[in-house]
């Protein structure tokens, strides 16, 4: 076997590099660590973060911190963490399609996403539920789309140029539904006017809206997964219910500023993963309807750049633009 010079240079340089590798991977974490939601506490993000932190701390042997940053659509949270300190101790746990609908939707928006921060791994897929206040006479997304040109119809969305948001929208022109959008600093509060009544229609990520469901505050018409969810087996997809293809929903992953070091970044890859398939904790999040989704950093790097294409054209279509 013969072994070319480039490979030998590769090989003797990844020899000296190891042990500053490990030393960087040895020396971290060296103080608590911090996880920013960027929402209001109670949403499909804030969940995830608060099942996983005590299993990190017992892992890493250092204290873990959820800590809610809500505004802007989550940009002020993300902003933070691209703006802190690169050694690993500052994280973000956030919808990357909400993420990744920023840059379009927020011309001056202070940040790039894909260039001041890194993927560390997905957690966790939670589809979208249409629901309804209780009160609203319809039993399917046919008698709502029929109702919502009869009446007025408020949606709540957990942001203005959120995923939910975008969904909507891309409900309302497949559909020919018509509503007036009332957006919010994060799904919990969109959810309990709804549950109030203060708004009639939400879409919102399964996770944090099935509880909701399952008391009879909120009413379901419909999942935006392209298959029926087990969890709900009687409740029929949007594609069923004549939208064909239609398919939305939230994206749960953590995210550190771009220059920490990729060691600290597969090291963390691995304790997010092992928390977030606990049993436990993969049983808890399955009774809500989200499914643990968990990929390497590079992997969750090019998702994060096929959705911020792909909802660059919805923005476009709908011609959103925010300050």
């Amino acid at each position: 076997m013969t072994i070319s010079r480039r490979a030998f240079v590769a090989t003797g340089a990844a020899l000296v590099a190891a042990p500053g590798l490990r030393a960087q991977t040895s020396a971290w974490p060296s103080k608590p660590l911090r996880i920013v939601v960027p929402y209001t506490p109670g949403g499909s993000s804030d969940i995830i973060a608060r099942s996983i932190s005590q299993l990190l701390a017992e892992s890493l042997k250092q204290s873990v911190i959820v800590d809610n940053k809500p505004g802007a659509n989550g940009n002020l949270g993300a902003e933070l963490v691209a703006r802190s300190a690169p050694d690993g101790h500052t994280m973000m746990l956030c919808d990357t399609g909400a993420l990744a609908i920023s840059p379009s939707v927020f011309p001056r928006l202070a940040f790039d996403p894909s260039k001041d921060l890194r993927g560390v791994t997905m957690l966790g897929y939670s589809p979208h539920l249409l629901v309804i206040h209780p009160s609203v006479p319809a039993n399917n997304l046919k008698e709502l789309v029929a109702l919502s040109k009869q009446r007025e119809l408020n949606f709540a969305v957990t942001a203005a140029g959120s995923a939910p948001h975008l969904a909507g929208l891309e409900l309302e022109r497949a559909s020919g539904a018509r509503w007036q959008y009332v957006p919010y600093k994060g799904g919990s509060q969109a959810i309990l006017d709804t549950v109030a009544g203060i708004t009639q229609v939400l879409m919102n990520g399964m996770l944090a809206t099935l509880p909701h469901v399952q008391s009879g505050k909120l009413k379901v018409l419909a999942v935006s997964k392209r298959t029926r969810m087990p969890l709900i087996g009687d409740v029929p997809t949007i594609a069923e219910q004549g939208v064909p293809g239609f398919e939305s929903g939230t994206w749960q992953g953590v995210l550190v500023p771009a220059a920490t070091p990729a060691a600290v970044v597969q090291r963390l890859n691995a304790e997010l993963i092992r928390a977030i398939r606990a049993p436990d904790v993969r049983a808890r999040l399955a009774g809500q309807g989200a499914e643990v989704v968990t990929m390497a950093p590079a992997q969750q790097d090019r998702f994060f750049a096929t959705e911020r294409a792909r909802w660059a054209r919805v923005v476009a279509q709908a011609q959103i633009k925010l300050d």
